[in-house]
């Protein structure tokens, strides 16, 4: 076995590609099931239901469906649909937004970590999704105070990263992903 990938068999020197789990477009996915926090569970567990891929959400539809999900405690599931958004951007007109999507998806999946006892990964990369939403607060200030784009609070979402992070660097983890889940828009 060559680093983490398992070879299962060589037909004409290709990999039996058989055994692998595959999506209706022939694609390798695992169909393994998840826990709440996208983990893997055994194949026959009864898991949390996988968001699709690939959803075509409007900006609203999107922070919806991710703060449904973020109040559930599924940070994972709710990374997975910000994903989407972030990668959908450039088709969908918003170039200019695919930095601020893939920050809110790095927010999701820093709490994903933070919740699964990663503190160091979790802060990480809460800082890097702050970092990367933080152009995109409007208002007076070097960071902006109001609601961004979509009426996304970006200040309010830079700074509960930053805390969140900074309490995983003093008090490591794990954290409660639903008591933890951050507002994305006003109410």
């Amino acid at each position: 076995m060559r680093g983490a990938r398992r070879w299962r068999g060589r037909d004409n020197g290709r990999m039996d590609e058989a055994r692998r789990d595959r999506d209706t477009e022939g694609r390798a996915r695992s169909a393994r099931p998840r826990d709440g926090l996208g983990r893997p569970l055994p194949y026959g567990a009864p898991g949390v239901r996988r968001q699709p891929e690939g959803v075509e959400r409007t900006p609203g539809g999107s922070l919806r469906e991710a703060q449904r999900l973020l109040d559930a405690g599924l940070p994972f599931h709710a990374h997975e649909v910000l994903e989407d958004a972030w990668k959908g951007c450039a088709g969908a007109g918003r170039p200019e937004e695919r930095e601020l999507w893939r920050g809110l998806a790095q927010l999701a999946v820093g709490l994903t970590h933070a919740a699964r006892g990663n503190a160091v990964g979790g802060a990480r990369l809460l800082l890097r999704g702050a970092d990367r939403i933080t152009p995109y607060g409007t208002g007076p200030g070097p960071h902006g105070t109001g609601p961004g784009p979509h009426g996304i609070e970006v200040s309010a979402l830079a700074a509960w990263a930053r805390g969140l992070a900074e309490r995983l660097d003093r008090d490591g983890g794990p954290v409660d992903p639903a008591a933890e889940a951050p507002r994305l828009r006003g109410r």
